[in-house]
């Protein structure tokens, strides 16, 4: 029997929908304020996964530019029919208070690497919006509804329009089909058939420590669903010891064999209570029981680490690479994400200078616009970061450097600047919770010119940060052992939904695009 260990897909990779293709299986997860959009994962036994997709690569598909910290795209839906691929995903433009502008969009393709079709407009009456197949021919999107209205509950319930492909439109008439149960929060719909029945499955309770997934059925797409009595289908609110907490949206699939998972998001919280590295994709076995309800197969209602495995022969990829070299005409795939905007020439070059990546600095790292950042997930509670860096800084508004990075509002950034007396030296940026400090109270002098290397080591609540000039034979530490567990969703008063990334940025806030070069960028578990 082969077991599958829990993350399956470790670090920022939120709200995932799974199907599958014949022997193939795919799961979609959101990517919020990151570009590309969507991260799309590829597997052959459920066990083994690597990166093989992102479709929303360019503008017409996403535009991210000004969006706020977590928005952006929520909780796409990957599934496919009649030869093509459908992603239904979400931007949000705004989501705090009252109201949120969500704006719902579907792409195509042919293959699940593309190319992906220019986005048709669906609605935007809220978010999580998920389109189902059924075996008439007939298609149809859920989503939940938003009701910003004083005397309602937000989060209204699920509603149900048919979708025509010939039209490429909505159609027909929007309906209410569940209102959910009093855990309320109910979001994340996913429907499937079986057995002549309906199967609605939904997110509920929030995406927070509350959070669960519960399980519904109608015998007519519309209704009426009949909650499960055992609901909720799995939760971990209230049972702190488990080690996989915030369980809930998720999706179902089957294997050629007949047994079934379900994959759902969760976090792995340090310290009791902080989520450094985002809310993470898990999978868990499934059966169904004699009166086709679909449960746990370990009969609980919990999550768990570790999960019997389908009776599909192994299929592990090759390992990826600890470092990017940058020596190659195009950074490594799957690493490499740059926030709300996509790496354009104007900004991003391998090949100005051959062997570093050149970056030229645009605005400030608490900019909602135009940054020049690229990083790439956190995927372990203890990593080493390395890079190495040749830049000449003319001034205080010419800064590059590492970064570990949560949002425009958390995050900690290791740089190299110009001091009026010192000449060219290192700080230490700290943002916590909007709040700006520098942690150096003289910043470190290094040699006035040629290559420095930036190193983090990051071990579990702590980053240390160290560098090396050539004056420097050896490592030295630069400032104290500074605390991470502000860049999680669960250090801010408002809740919130990313991850933390590390790597490479640069900021020129003079205007004239000051580059940076990188020689490599190096990730490695401890």
């Amino acid at each position: 029997m082969t077991m599958i260990t829990n993350p399956i897909l470790p670090g920022f990779h939120a709200d995932p929908s799974i199907c599958r293709v014949g022997d193939d299986f795919y799961i979609a997860t959101s990517t919020f304020d990151w570009f590309p959009g969507v991260r799309i994962h590829h597997s052959r036994d459920l066990k083994h996964w690597r990166h093989i997709a992102s479709p929303l690569d360019r503008v017409s598909l996403l535009d991210l530019k000004g969006n706020m910290n977590s928005g952006g795209v929520w909780a796409p839906c990957l599934s496919y029919s009649d030869g093509l691929f459908y992603l239904i995903y979400t931007d949000v433009k705004q989501w705090h208070g009252a109201f949120k502008d969500t704006h719902n969009y579907l792409v195509t393709a042919p293959s699940i690497e593309g190319p992906w079709s220019e986005p048709i407009y669906l609605n935007s009456n809220g978010f999580d919006p998920s389109l189902f197949h059924d075996d008439d021919g007939r298609k149809w999107l859920v989503n939940m509804l938003w009701d910003f209205r004083k005397d309602r509950h937000p989060f209204a319930g699920i509603v149900l329009q048919e979708y025509s492909p010939l039209e490429q439109k909505l159609t027909g008439p929007v309906k209410m089909i569940y209102e959910g149960t009093e855990i309320k929060l109910t979001e994340g719909p996913h429907l499937y058939k079986r057995n002549g029945y309906y199967y609605l499955f939904v997110a509920e309770g929030g995406t927070q420590y509350e959070h669960a997934e519960t399980v519904a059925r109608s015998k007519a797409i519309d209704g009426p669903y009949e909650t499960d009595p055992h609901y909720p289908f799995i939760t971990a609110w209230k049972k702190p010891h488990l080690p996989i907490q915030k369980s809930g949206h998720g999706s179902l699939v089957d294997t050629p064999e007949g047994e079934w998972y379900f994959v759902h998001l969760g976090g792995r919280p340090v310290n009791g209570k902080y989520c450094t590295l985002g809310r993470e994709t898990f999978i868990q076995k499934a059966v169904w029981t004699d009166d086709d309800w679909i449960r746990l197969a370990d009969g609980s209602q919990s999550p768990s680490l570790e999960v019997e495995g389908p009776t599909l022969p192994d299929h592990p990829f090759e390992a990826e690479p600890v470092i990017d070299d940058f020596d190659d005409d195009s950074l490594f795939p799957g690493w490499w994400n740059s926030l709300r905007i996509p790496m354009t020439p104007d900004w991003v070059s391998l090949t100005e200078r051959p062997g570093h990546l050149r970056l030229k600095g645009m605005e400030s790292m608490t900019s909602l616009h135009s940054q020049a950042l690229i990083a790439r997930r956190q995927t372990d509670f203890q990593c080493t970061i390395e890079t190495a860096l040749d830049y000449q800084p003319e001034h205080f508004q010419h800064m590059g450097g590492m970064t570990v990075f949560y949002d425009t509002t958390d995050f900690l950034y290791l740089h190299i600047t110009a001091h009026p007396v010192k000449g060219r030296v290192l700080q230490i940026m700290q943002m916590t919770d909007g709040e700006y400090d520098e942690v150096l109270l003289s910043p470190q002098t290094i040699t006035p010119s040629g290559t420095v290397k930036l190193k983090g080591i990051i071990d579990i609540d702590h980053v240390q940060f160290y560098y090396m000039d050539q004056d420097t034979p050896d490592w030295v530490a630069i400032g104290p052992a500074l605390d991470v567990t502000h860049m999680s969703d669960d250090s801010a008063p408002d809740v919130r939904f990313t991850g933390t990334f590390v790597g490479m940025a640069t900021q020129d806030l003079s205007g004239t695009r000051k580059p940076c070069d990188f020689d490599y960028f190096k990730y490695e578990k401890k």
